[in-house]
């Protein structure tokens, strides 16, 4: 999914990017703290979990027409001449596999992921995504090691926040995760511009608490919102 796609998906306009970054900037100068934020369409590739679902599923449909052979067997006879004795089986196979290929096709639909994919295995996927990001993109490196990343997985509708380590010594991760459940019930709401914003706005009163600004406080990393695309 592109940059523009997604964006529409969660309903974020060019203004609304434009307000997360003066947020962003705003945040920062009350502290000496690092707010980054991203947001990506899902953190990982479940083409497995998804052919995985469709196999299942065209497993069980093909076990759900064995009982029935018999009369599958004669409505077939009575449009054809000489069926040969493999004709059914053929039928089964063919439908079993037509199943398999159609499901898969539409598994990318995030409605259905969400259905397929076990929430721990999602779970665990947009955390790995976001401690990557974290590192990628040099969260774990400002001057005080006090970078936080907001990490939004659209398909998954989960949001992560790491904190670097100055921050973890002194705010509990709860905190955060708290946070994070608030921006989550946002975006399921359809108010993800707001949720973010709103979420930018509490890390830089928790931050500007416990790292106020100092003669420095240079800007160490991008302001605003980063969207991630397929492969990045």
């Amino acid at each position: 999914m592109n940059r523009a796609k997604l964006l529409g998906k969660m309903r974020i306009t060019a203004e609304d990017l434009s307000e997360i970054r003066s947020a962003v900037a705003d945040a920062e100068k009350k502290t000496s703290g690092e707010i980054a934020l991203a947001v990506t369409a899902e953190s990982a590739d479940y083409s497995f979990h998804e052919l995985r679902a469709a196999v299942l599923l065209g497993a069980a449909l093909f076990a759900a027409l064995i009982p029935v052979h018999t009369t599958v067997t004669k409505i077939v006879e009575n449009f054809f001449w000489a069926v040969p004795s493999w004709t059914t089986t053929a039928i089964y196979g063919f439908t079993a596999f037509l199943t398999i290929g159609v499901l898969f096709l539409f598994a990318n639909i995030p409605l259905l992921d969400r259905a397929i994919i076990p929430r721990r295995i999602r779970s665990r996927m947009v955390y790995n995504r976001a401690l990557r990001h974290f590192v990628e993109s040099g969260v774990y490196a400002t001057r005080d090691r006090t970078g936080i990343l907001v990490f939004l997985s659209w398909m998954e509708r989960e949001v992560r926040i790491i904190a670097d380590k100055g921050i973890s010594e002194k705010i509990d991760q709860a905190t955060w995760n708290t946070l994070a459940e608030t921006i989550a019930l946002g975006v399921r709401d359809g108010k993800t511009a707001t949720a973010l914003l709103e979420a930018v706005r509490e890390c830089g009163k928790i931050l500007a608490d416990h790292f106020p600004a100092d003669s420095i406080n240079e800007n160490e990393l991008a302001d605003g919102l980063v969207v991630l695309e397929k492969g990045e």
